[in-house]
């Protein structure tokens, strides 16, 4: 075992013992949600779409799919109704249809990273192989949400357009830094309670 394995088995070992191991999570963390429930706010805060007060309105989100399609067809409702719209389940009671389509909710995500990454080394006399845990002088994990939403209304007794709404695109970001191990930070435009909060596991 050459110098450079040796004193990667040692820093295994030492940070071992302090490490915990993660039983369960849900499939997206916090941070993530907030990075799209984001975006689509701030994309939904530029959409102008017109419509006149009292109006009954069928929301149609066939054309909005994404990790947080739901959150997404909610904001819109929720700007409906803040126009004056009257919200109907039922298209054939309705005087207007919104579609509701968007081109981007995700997230980007880049990293850095100044040392050695993790790597498996094989066991003498084993089969089994030595996961040695990532050794970072410096490493830096950028996450970007991007939010791409747009609407169109047209009335339901002719078909004819009401108002369309070009797409407006909403963003927000995290970024995450560690240096030698133990020493980490972390930014972002997310809302303060999670902004100020501490990195995801990385």
């Amino acid at each position: 075992m050459n110098r450079p394995i040796s004193l990667a088995v040692v820093l295994a070992l030492a940070l071992g013992a302090c490490s915990t191991q993660k039983e369960s999570a849900p499939p997206r963390t916090a941070t993530e949600q907030l990075l799209i429930s984001t975006a689509v706010d701030r994309a939904m805060d530029g959409l102008d779409l017109t419509i006149s007060p009292g109006t009954k309105v069928f929301v149609n989100a066939e054309n909005l799919e994404g990790t947080d399609s739901k959150y997404a067809v909610a904001a819109i409702r929720d700007r409906l109704l803040r126009k004056g719209a009257a919200l109907v389940a039922d298209r054939g009671q309705a005087q207007a249809v919104v579609e509701v389509r968007a081109g981007a909710l995700s997230i980007d995500e880049s990293e850095t990273l100044i040392g050695i990454p993790s790597y498996d080394v094989p066991i003498p006399l084993a089969s089994g192989l030595l996961k040695l845990p990532e050794i970072a002088l410096y490493k830096k994990r950028v996450r970007k949400g991007v939010a791409k939403i747009a609407a169109t209304s047209y009335g339901t007794a002719d078909g004819r357009l009401i108002d369309a709404a070009d797409p407006e695109i909403g963003y927000s970001h995290t970024n995450e830094s560690r240096v030698l191990l133990f020493f980490s930070w972390r930014s972002s435009d997310l809302p303060k309670e999670e902004g100020d909060g501490p990195p995801d596991e990385w």
